[in-house]
């Protein structure tokens, strides 16, 4: 292959294998559901959700060391952290988040969310908490060798973004600063899978090294297309048709051609790159955020959720500068070292980002019509000692599906709350026990979603999500 029909065949690559193209094939909706989401008024207490932003914390967040925290348990659970009051009366948090604390009146605390599997893994944890669909027999059997399926249930954000049309260019669901996780373990339950490609979000990269550089791949030309091609658009099609046959993975032209399209648009939305500019920010701004890629990428979400992008999501960027100090990817799966790792650098980082963005919003009039969901694939063992990190004296907590905490703010949520209970340990639910179709239902009915009704490519009916239900009682 010659240099010029590479650098074509990499920005094909980079416009629609970055956005899914591997995993599945199309299947349709019902009409209705892409029309606009309904008034308040009819949605009931929903509804009032333009945009959702969902801050996944990759890795699994301890929930008994950040905001279901059981002072009264034995040392060999409690561990050394303190709470502290905050801005909602009778809500504590950790210590080590002192500016989310002031934040709190904002946000509904849920924790008795119980995402149990056998396999008590990342994969099926990411599954369940991003589908709200249990996963099937085959995480079982394969476990983190099990990839993304074209018949997996799909990504609440797909869903959102196929009911929710863009309004300015910008494709409906966007995911930063990257794609968990390193191939070949490509972690399923991120993609619109049945739903079809079509919905599939468009992945923005970001670096630890560069938190400034956001990478748009469709948004990046190569070799002999200038910007004088982008003033034809049969031009344009042209040069993609002749990378096609180079590129390896060949799609229904049905399917090829929705790519072609989104492609195109945002080639030629000047809204697009605009969007993308953090530079363009205040450099106060910035630091009220913070330094880091994963800071960037919330100040990122704002300015998508300003450019009325309907489903934005952050996974937690890991740091492989502390994955031999926590004994994990350098994210939240803290197997050995849990409390040092927290107190240094994940809470720390967390806690200034997070509650920036809260406060952003707040401070814009965005935030009543932006929610805002926190959520982990699991949380993480309330007796500390991981056996494979030294036991006790590594201070390690391992995974643990059976209880993990789920923030929300805004989009309607009526904030300085908690919801549900878990037991004096932190181990299981004890008072309104969920799950995360239950989470994942609550998401749809803030955005005004109630309809999850969906036909597959041969025409047959089914629901998108039949478990579950919205938590009603969180919304003002």
């Amino acid at each position: 292959m010659t240099n010029a029909k590479n650098r074509r065949a990499f920005m094909v690559a980079s416009a629609s294998g970055f956005a899914g193209l591997h995993f599945g094939t199309p299947s349709k909706v019902l009409s209705n559901g892409f029309a606009a989401a309904p008034d308040a008024a009819k949605a009931g207490s929903g509804g009032r959700a333009k945009s959702v932003i969902l801050f996944f914390l990759c890795g699994g967040a301890s929930h008994v060391d950040t905001w279901d925290m059981k002072p009264d348990a034995p040392a060999e659970y409690r561990g050394p952290f303190q709470p502290i009051s905050t801005s909602a009366p009778g809500i504590h948090c950790c210590e080590h988040m002192p500016l989310l604390a002031k934040q709190t009146h904002h946000l509904a605390v849920i924790r008795s969310v119980c995402g149990t599997v056998n396999t008590n893994d990342h994969h099926a944890g990411y599954y369940y908490n991003l589908t709200g669909h249990v996963p099937d027999t085959t995480f079982k059997t394969q476990g983190n060798d099990r990839r993304p399926y074209a018949d997996d249930w799909p990504f609440m954000g797909s869903v959102v973004g196929a009911r929710r049309p863009s309004q300015q260019g910008l494709p409906s669901a966007i995911t930063l600063p990257h794609k968990p996780s390193k191939l070949p373990y490509t972690r399923p339950g991120q993609f619109a899978a049945r739903l079809g490609v079509e919905f599939d979000p468009l992945y923005v990269q970001g670096t630890v090294d560069e938190p400034l550089k956001f990478q748009v791949p469709s948004l990046v030309l190569s070799g002999d297309v200038t910007a004088d091609h982008l003033r034809s658009r049969q031009q344009l099609l042209k040069q993609l048709d002749v990378a096609r046959s180079h590129f390896e993975n060949s799609a229904v032209e049905q399917t090829w051609k929705k790519h072609q399209q989104r492609t195109l648009d945002l080639l030629l939305s000047s809204n697009a790159t605009k969007v993308f500019d953090l530079e363009s920010e205040s450099e106060a701004t910035r630091t009220r955020y913070g330094t880091g890629v994963n800071a960037m990428s919330l100040l990122l979400a704002r300015r998508l959720v300003e450019a009325e992008t309907p489903f934005v999501t952050v996974f937690w960027k890991e740091n492989e500068a502390i994955k031999g100090q926590c004994k994990s990817a350098g994210g939240w799966d803290t197997h050995g070292n849990n409390f040092d790792c927290l107190k240094n650098h994940l809470l720390p980082e967390f806690d200034r980002a997070f509650s920036a963005l809260i406060e952003d919003l707040d401070q814009r009039g965005l935030l009543d019509q932006t929610l805002l969901v926190v959520n982990s694939e699991m949380g993480r063992t309330p007796k500390i000692g991981d056996p494979r990190s030294g036991g006790v004296a590594g201070a390690g907590r391992d995974h643990w599906t059976h209880c993990q905490s789920v923030l929300m703010a805004g989009g309607g949520i009526q904030g300085g709350q908690t919801y549900g209970k878990s037991d004096r340990l932190g181990e299981f639910p004890s008072d309104h026990p969920l799950t995360p179709a239950d989470i994942a239902k609550t998401v749809y009915h803030a955005a005004g979603i109630d309809d999850l009704r969906a036909e597959d490519d041969q025409g047959r009916p089914y629901n998108l999500l039949d478990e579950g239900r919205p938590i009603r009682e969180l919304f003002s």
